[in-house]
């Protein structure tokens, strides 16, 4: 079964939002046009509590961006963003949802962040969402939305060492960008890992 994964299209990942992806809107046209291609398609949701211990505004002095250590771990602090409940937890409200069969959301533990879907950061604890696919019978995943150098590559080294077939549906993407490398190297880290790399056209209708 191929299985799409939308990661975190939401409203602060997009222009005006928290924490925008720049063109992160971009994506979100391209993401729509191939899901008819899939078996199954899900959508991840960044959904963190107020006090999350990756939001800068938890760590008086500190700025955007600096990295600290949060439970054992390096933590980027990121502007407040994709609050629970908040309209910037939100999807787009131009992504197509007609063949969504499952939200899973993560960051919902204020004592460590989560960029990939199936784990938190440390690997500590599982979503569900590898044995829920696993239950459906997929043994192929195509990764995209925001941001490749975060959520995507994340979601799409997990997915890899879960032993599911993996792909990197490149221009259904936009990158974060921090560092001027992060999406060159978060793009190479994946193919090393074992990611292929496609675009939309693959899944041209």
């Amino acid at each position: 079964m191929n299985v799409l994964i939308l990661v975190d299209i939401q409203n602060d990942f997009l222009p005006g939002g928290a924490l925008a992806v720049p063109h992160g809107d971009a994506a979100v046209p391209v993401a729509n046009g191939i899901q008819s291609a899939f078996d199954l398609v899900v959508v991840t949701q960044d959904w963190h509590p107020q006090n999350h211990g990756s939001f800068v505004s938890n760590h008086p002095g500190k700025k955007p961006f600096e990295q600290i250590d949060l439970d054992g771990l390096p933590q980027t602090l990121w502007p407040d963003h994709c609050v629970q409940g908040s309209r910037g937890a939100e999807l787009a409200a131009t992504l197509r949802r007609d063949r969504l069969e499952g939200v899973f959301q993560k960051g919902v533990d204020a004592r460590i962040d989560s960029c990939s879907v199936f784990f938190d950061n440390g690997h500590r604890k599982s979503t569900g969402l590898g044995e829920w696919l696993k239950t459906r019978g997929a043994s192929e995943v195509h990764v995209c939305g925001l941001a490749r150098d975060y959520g995507v590559k994340f979601i799409a080294l997990d997915a890899i060492c879960l032993g599911l077939k993996t792909s990197l549906v490149e221009d259904a993407c936009r990158g974060v960008h921090l560092r001027p490398n992060d999406v060159a190297s978060a793009v190479n880290e994946m193919r090393r890992a074992g990611v292929s790399l496609m675009s939309s056209a693959n899944f041209s209708q």
